[in-house]
């Protein structure tokens, strides 16, 4: 199959849809439609984002033979009606994190994928800093010897208002979990990717710290109060702004996690450390051009250098150190790779496919229930990926 015959659909033109859509145009797909919150806003996003038609749904949208591979970017809720109707109409699925909002249909979601041999993918996608792969690639190769300690910090701010307003923040449409399952879930799936380490215990503690917020019309994602001004009553929130939690994996490490969506001055700060017998390592998302290397002596910044990383990081330095590649271009490999794997059948290193996403939920749910229960709990073995 030449590189233009992929036909590609958008469900949910916001902030991610159309950052999805410029990764598969990169990647060689033709934006084929995309479905929106209504079918004028569909109107609007075809031609902003240059797709050939409007759906008048996501439902339409996903039902169409003409479409090889669905992009599910719509609210936490309809991710798992609308992957399952996309693979049962027999086509690739791209869909947005949380998979779904229960265990038991992300479990379903992966299972339909394997059995329908469609390719299905999550996008996890800080795996596609070159940093990240030069981490996963030291501890790998045994160089750093056993890992003592990881840990670190998902933080962001664009929730610390009263008057800031998302759909994220209703359960019904994101689910029980917010913050952990928004941000927490890419922390933990970056930990485990690269330290090659399951988390199987854990003990969490939640906390709702803006307890009511304006329920006015739902703001994009990122979007400040004052950007719009929109008013209202004040709602009760259910979901949480903060989740602590520290772990157990099995191969014997400790480690400690803080997630907060109400940090202030805090975008997206990602910031994941490795602590070893041999050395530490540790990797900044909104500084992923270095990985800090520790040692008793002294510390190093490896630098993002083609002729210096590994194999597995080499490939995703797309271009000369200098040249900052950043989180757009981790979306574009991640498409890329996606897309190789449908049109060839290849099992790229490192894609996260929807047992990731199951991993993600399960992980959720026991740091949910950990907080509720306020005890440790085991994380049951998910169903797993290639690595």
């Amino acid at each position: 199959m030449r590189r233009s015959e992929l036909r590609a659909a958008i469900a949910g033109t916001g902030f991610i849809g159309a950052v999805h859509a410029r990764s598969a145009r990169l990647a060689g797909a033709r934006i084929a439609g995309v479905a929106a919150s209504s079918p004028e806003s569909a109107q609007r996003a075809a031609v902003r984002l240059d797709a050939d038609k409007a759906y008048g749904s996501a439902e339409e949208l996903v039902a169409d033979p003409d479409v090889d591979v669905v992009h599910i970017c719509t609210p936490n809720h309809l991710h798992g009606p609308l992957a399952q109707a996309a693979l049962a109409g027999g086509k690739h699925v791209v869909c947005e994190k949380p998979l779904a909002t229960a265990v038991e249909e992300a479990e379903g979601l992966a299972d339909a994928a394997r059995l329908g041999a469609r390719t299905a993918a999550v996008p996890f996608v800080y795996r596609y800093y070159p940093t990240v792969r030069e981490a996963r690639a030291r501890v790998a190769g045994g160089g750093l010897g056993a890992v003592h300690l990881v840990h670190g910090t998902y933080l962001q701010d664009w929730l610390l208002s009263p008057e800031d307003h998302n759909w994220r923040v209703d359960p019904e449409l994101g689910g029980a979990s917010r913050a952990f399952a928004d941000i927490g879930s890419h922390w933990c799936d970056l930990a485990e990717f690269v330290t090659g380490q399951r988390i199987v215990r854990l003990s969490a503690r939640t906390q709702t710290a803006v307890p009511e917020r304006v329920d006015g019309p739902a703001r994009a994602a990122f979007a400040t109060a004052a950007a719009d001004g929109n008013g209202g009553a004040l709602r009760a929130v259910a979901t949480e702004d903060v989740a602590l939690v520290q772990f157990e994996t099995d191969g014997g490490a400790m480690g400690s996690l803080v997630v907060s969506q109400v940090s202030a001055g805090r975008k997206n700060a990602l910031r994941l450390e490795i602590d070893a017998a041999g050395g530490a390592l540790a990797f900044d998302q909104e500084d992923p051009e270095t990985l800090w290397w520790g040692q008793r002596a002294a510390a190093t910044l490896l630098r993002r250098d083609p002729a210096t990383l590994s194999p597995p990081a080499a490939r995703l330095a797309t271009l000369p150190p200098g040249h900052p590649q950043g989180y757009a271009d981790c979306f574009d490999l991640f498409v890329a790779d996606v897309y190789d794997a449908i049109r060839d059948g290849a099992e790229p290193d490192g894609l996260p496919r929807f047992a990731d996403g199951v991993r993600a939920a399960r992980l959720t749910d026991a740091v949910m229930a950990s907080a509720a229960e306020q005890r440790w709990v085991d994380v049951p073995a998910a169903v797993e990926a290639p690595r």
